[in-house]
């Protein structure tokens, strides 16, 4: 839903909150047993006896276990604590905290005697009844839930619904919770409260009951004819395909709070989602500004290749109150970017807090910038750093050595690449990108073992991967072995993609490898046209100087010099053409 404005803010608050760590510490002393007269005077604590506590009635050593039980989502252990724990605690928290263990662990008698435990201490009404529910649904019974639901409900709690959703968010049967809700949540027992009725409507759908939602949502606007109402309706209808209706809900509600920037950004994104990016554009130019309203702007325009507003939204982002342009840094990196203002970005991409939710894509736009800038020593150093960082996130750890690697393979650095690929498949073995990364790299090296072998186990793992299969036919070719084979391999990859480019150079070197130069020569030069790609003007000047037309060949690889200057395949052709 779209309101962030209260206690049904998004469903995601009906989860349970964390656990409640408590210090609580219990002893007892007495004093010792005077056993005659003294002539001198004894020390004042000479004859104290402190009674220490086993651990089952030291209520401190419980709460601790049941702490170490919980990092260990040991739920029984914790649960077995928890129940020792309440009887020596007058705290009620300790006893809400035994009842959810016990509950969550199936424990029935354990689970009533913390709910009686607790209501002895003092719980509230609308605690017991949603703890019962809870209790109830754990047991399959339907009906003693809906019993406690309603008691819940009635209590008038002002966090009662919120506890409703949470009871039904946490059931283990979307069935019996879509009854519940329906037989429950009715207009009737609503509370004069719109995000009540939007969280049971956004409930319900999340449940599979869109018909309950859509009444549910279609009452609230008509009784509290708000904006909040109107929005997450027209949410609803546009997802039906009823774009017409969702447009003039949308209208309705910005007519009533024109200046909610969330509210504006949702709309935005039904139209930009029907293809409408000028009217998502429009919509989003007026009004109040914020980092997100500001974000999804830049994004149309780069959708649109707009330079022109971009540049426009960098200026204004930069000027932006400080806690917009703070909040905007990796924003302003992205959009600097792209009007090829790379030390700019950098510097944005360095204000990134680590706590932002940007901060690794931050320091990987870094590295690569870093590359482009002449600066490889430096983006390698940034990746290792990153590696180091991100030890324990192996998604991200795996695309930090993605990354490194693939700078590796642009400086025609093979060794280094390899190495890279083969710690990131440390990490994800078996990944096919590192795979057929790695099988490159060894192919670049001439290590044509390697790169096959990582290729077939490629192809065992994705039987119809094309690139895979390009990949493999080619290296076969261009080692000059197995070229039956490879005929097979690169045949399927044409099949599959016939006018790819880089498939008509695999075949194109294929014929040149079996000796049809008049073929490789056709297929090479349909490939150089279709994209003017260093390695294959390589191949088809080299063609070209076998069917003993020099002067051309030699224009191609002129051509060739232009678009990569350090191109280690032309540079070892043209030795072996011409020692």
């Amino acid at each position: 839903m779209l309101s962030r404005w209260s206690k049904f803010k998004q469903l995601r608050h009906f989860g349970v909150g964390g656990v409640v760590v408590l210090a609580l510490a219990a002893c007892a002393s007495v004093p010792g047993k005077q056993t005659g007269q003294a002539t001198l005077a004894k020390q004042p604590l000479g004859s104290l006896v402190v009674a220490t506590p086993d651990q089952n009635h030291d209520l401190l050593a419980q709460l601790m276990a049941g702490e170490m039980a919980l990092t260990h989502t040991d739920l029984k252990a914790a649960s077995a604590s928890y129940s020792q724990a309440m009887m020596l605690s007058n705290d009620p928290k300790v006893a809400e905290q035994a009842a959810a263990l016990a509950i969550a662990v199936r424990d029935t008698d354990g689970a009533q005697a913390a709910i009686a435990r607790w209501q002895a201490l003092g719980a509230k009404p609308a605690e017991l009844a949603q703890a019962r529910a809870q209790l109830a649904l754990s047991q399959g019974n339907t009906d003693e839930a809906q019993r406690q639901l309603e008691l819940l409900v009635a209590t008038n709690d002002p966090d009662a619904w919120r506890q409703f959703g949470r009871v039904l968010i946490g059931s283990r049967d979307a069935a019996q919770a879509s009854q519940l809700l329906e037989a429950v949540a009715t207009p009737q027992r609503l509370p004069s409260d719109p995000q009540a009725w939007l969280a049971m409507s956004e409930l319900g759908d999340k449940l599979g009951r869109h018909a309950y939602a859509m009444q549910v949502a279609e009452a609230a606007v008509k009784r509290f004819n708000s904006a909040e109402t109107y929005a997450w309706l027209g949410q609803m209808k546009y997802r039906d395909g009823d774009k017409a209706g969702a447009k003039l809900l949308f209208d309705k509600a910005l007519a009533k709070d024109p200046k909610d920037a969330h509210l504006r950004l949702a709309y935005a994104t039904l139209l930009s989602q029907g293809g409408d990016y000028a009217g998502a554009s429009r919509l989003l130019d007026n009004g109040p500004q914020d980092a997100d309203t500001y974000s999804m702007r830049a994004a149309l325009a780069a959708k649109a290749n707009d330079t022109k507003t971009i540049t426009r939204l960098y200026s204004q982002v930069q000027h932006s109150p400080d806690d917009v342009r703070q909040g905007s840094a990796y924003l302003l990196g992205q959009m600097a970017e792209m009007l090829d203002k790379k030390e700019e970005a950098l510097k944005w991409y360095d204000q990134v807090p680590d706590d932002d939710d940007h901060a690794f894509d931050a320091d990987l736009r870094s590295a690569v910038l870093l590359q482009d800038l002449g600066r490889s020593p430096e983006a390698h150093e940034q990746l290792a750093q990153m590696q180091t960082d991100y030890l324990d996130q192996p998604a991200l750890l795996r695309r930090a050595y993605e990354v490194d690697a693939e700078l590796y393979m642009d400086d025609q650095q093979y060794a280094q690449a390899e190495h890279a690929f083969s710690r990131a498949l440390q990490v994800t073995p078996d990944d096919p990108a590192l795979l057929y990364g790695r099988g490159l790299a060894f192919a670049e090296e001439g290590d044509t073992d390697k790169a096959v072998s990582d290729f077939r186990h490629l192809l065992e793992l994705k039987p119809d991967d094309t690139d895979a299969t390009n990949a493999l036919g080619y290296t076969l070719a261009d080692a000059n072995r197995d070229l039956p084979e490879a005929e097979r391999l690169i045949e399927a990859a044409r099949a599959a993609r016939p006018n790819d480019p880089a498939i008509q150079d695999s075949w194109g070197w294929l014929q040149y490898r079996l000796g049809h130069l008049d073929v490789a020569e056709k297929t090479l030069r349909g490939a150089w046209t279709a994209h003017k790609d260093a390695d294959v003007g390589v191949h088809l000047g080299e063609v070209l100087w076998k069917q003993g037309r020099q002067e051309d060949a030699r224009r191609v690889f002129d051509e060739v010099r232009k678009i990569d200057p350090q191109s280690t395949n032309l540079h070892n052709t043209l030795k072996r053409l011409n020692p």
